[in-house]
């Protein structure tokens, strides 16, 4: 099952404020929302993942939330569950990951083949 376009709007608004530059995309059949061209939330199945990382833990204990764990997909590596309804924490967590994360790579442009 697909997120619904519905969530989508609903997880951007939530974090709004945490970034001038909210946008998503369309990846894996579901998507991946982007804070300052990082991309921070990946959403599967109207749940919202973020990385297993130490920062993502830094912001759930600074919120006292102790998170699930979740797979958003087959062969995806484990993730927590973001409680996107939690406002303060979905935009500290929002505002850490655009801060900690790269930039994705820019996409090489094939070169032309010679003869």
């Amino acid at each position: 099952m697909a997120s619904s376009k519905e969530f989508i709007d609903f997880v951007s608004d939530q974090v709004a404020s945490a970034c001038d530059d909210i946008r998503y995309r369309k990846m894996f059949g579901d998507y991946m929302l982007y804070c300052a061209g990082r991309p921070v939330f990946l959403i599967c199945d109207d749940t919202v993942y973020v990385k297993q990382i130490p920062e993502t833990m830094a912001i759930f204990s600074a919120h006292g939330v102790s998170p699930d764990a979740g797979v958003p997909y087959n062969g995806a590596r484990p993730h927590w569950i973001l409680d996107i309804e939690n406002i303060a924490l979905s935009v500290d967590m929002a505002r850490e990951l655009a801060r900690v994360l790269p930039l994705p790579r820019p996409k090489k442009k094939p070169t032309p083949k010679q003869i």
